[in-house]
């Protein structure tokens, strides 16, 4: 059974850090192998110019990855992140992000997930990241 976004969203809220639930999360949608989450625009984000920073990217995807290991496995489990590697494509100004990650491999002890970064307004990619996780329970 695919677990649901409220339960995501529970997820988020009881295992994350105080200064990730301050991004604004949501999940928007699930599947045994992917997790899509909005990052809401926020003028607390954004950097000179008006662009939406790159670590509170990097953070919305790392957290997609969490979510989409969850819904993979049925339920949170204690992991880590082990690798992630990002590259930014294109400033983000004004828009809400689409974050998917979606799962390439999931073991019994390891986890690997690409991850796109799509400005909701233009529906342009920003970035794309991947991302290691080693499953510890």
């Amino acid at each position: 059974m695919t677990m649901t976004t409220a339960e995501a969203d529970k997820i988020l809220s009881a295992n994350f850090a105080p200064w990730v639930l301050e991004l604004g999360l949501t999940v928007e949608a699930l599947a045994d192998d992917r997790a899509t989450l909005r990052l809401p625009w926020s003028d607390r984000l954004s950097r000179e110019g008006g662009g939406l920073s790159g670590q509170a990217l990097m953070a919305a995807a790392d957290t997609a990855t969490v979510i989409a290991v969850s819904a993979a496995r049925g339920a949170y489990g204690p992991m880590t992140t082990v690798q992630q590697s990002t590259s930014f494509q294109r400033a983000v100004t004004g828009s809400d992000v689409l974050i998917e990650a979606v799962l390439t491999k999931l073991g019994r002890r390891m986890a690997f997930a690409d991850i796109s970064m799509t400005a909701e307004a233009s529906g342009e990619l920003a970035a794309r990241a991947s991302t290691v996780y080693a499953l510890l329970g």
